[in-house]
């Protein structure tokens, strides 16, 4: 089996100057990668350049067997800062959307039956089908980046990029979004994710824990443990027992640590 990402001593970062090196890494087909730690950690960057949006530094990455970027049309991507510009331009949801399937089919390409049929669904899937005439700009943030996932879920494509998905949305909404990642992951489609939760990302088949550098990659039972997590986020995490396990919790205020000094304005992590 080909895998959907494959990486041998990958350092990633800007300039010139690395944020993260030594990433080894393998995704397969209908597999969930989860990339945890602060803001600053290298996460964003490592997604981007998988999206084909930074060139590596240096090492080997390889996505569908081939080299970053060169088939965008199996790749989606949702960024913090992309997705936050475009909810100031006078756009309808349901234009956001469409945009999607543009991507497949070229600019001046036209759209068939099925390339709606796929945005309506998205637009149901995500519970926003009675927004779809609204303007993007006049929703909340949460409701915003509900539309930008529908964008990403209609794409359809086999490998989805998701920077920090969850941020603004509120319980009901992150259940809805945990449900719809694993249909994706169902339907074969490999989904990598960047984030600092750690309840999210220990539902992922490999978790990578970064803090400027690959703490531990691997199984999550293997790799969000405690003391590693600590090592992480630069402070002690909150154990919660429940049930038959114990949950552990990063603090709100260990969200925004930036122990490395790699996060700046223009949302370089």
């Amino acid at each position: 089996m080909t895998p959907v990402l494959a990486t041998s001593d990958l350092a990633v970062g800007y300039s010139g100057r690395p944020v993260v090196e030594h990433i080894d890494l393998t995704l397969l087909p209908g597999q969930a990668l989860s990339l945890v730690g602060v803001n600053g950690s290298g996460k964003s960057t490592l997604l981007k350049t998988i999206a084909g949006l930074l060139e590596p530094i240096s090492g080997e990455m390889k996505v569908f067997g081939d080299v970053p970027g060169a088939a965008p049309n199996r790749v989606a991507y949702l960024g913090q800062f992309h997705a936050a510009a475009e909810g100031l331009l006078p756009m309808q949801v349901r234009d956001v959307v469409l945009m999607a399937r543009y991507r497949r089919r070229g600019l001046l390409g036209r759209l068939t039956r099925a390339d709606h049929a796929a945005v309506e669904a998205s637009l149901e899937r995500l519970e926003i089908g009675r927004l779809a005439t609204k303007p993007l700009r006049a929703l909340s943030g949460g409701q915003q980046r509900r539309v930008h996932l529908a964008h990403v879920l209609a794409s359809e494509a086999d490998l989805l990029l998701l920077d920090e998905p969850t941020a603004g949305l509120d319980a009901g909404a992150n259940e809805r979004y945990a449900q719809l990642i694993r249909e994706e992951l169902d339907r074969g489609a490999s989904v990598a994710v960047a984030t600092h939760d750690v309840r999210d990302a220990a539902r992922a088949d490999c978790v990578v824990l970064l803090a400027g550098r690959v703490i531990a990659a691997g199984a999550p039972r293997d790799v969000l443990t405690q003391e590693q997590l600590a090592h992480a986020f630069g402070i002690a995490l909150l154990a919660i027992p429940h049930g038959d396990h114990t949950d552990l919790i990063v603090p709100e205020d260990a969200h925004a640590h930036d122990e490395h000094g790699m996060h700046d304005r223009h949302g370089h992590a």
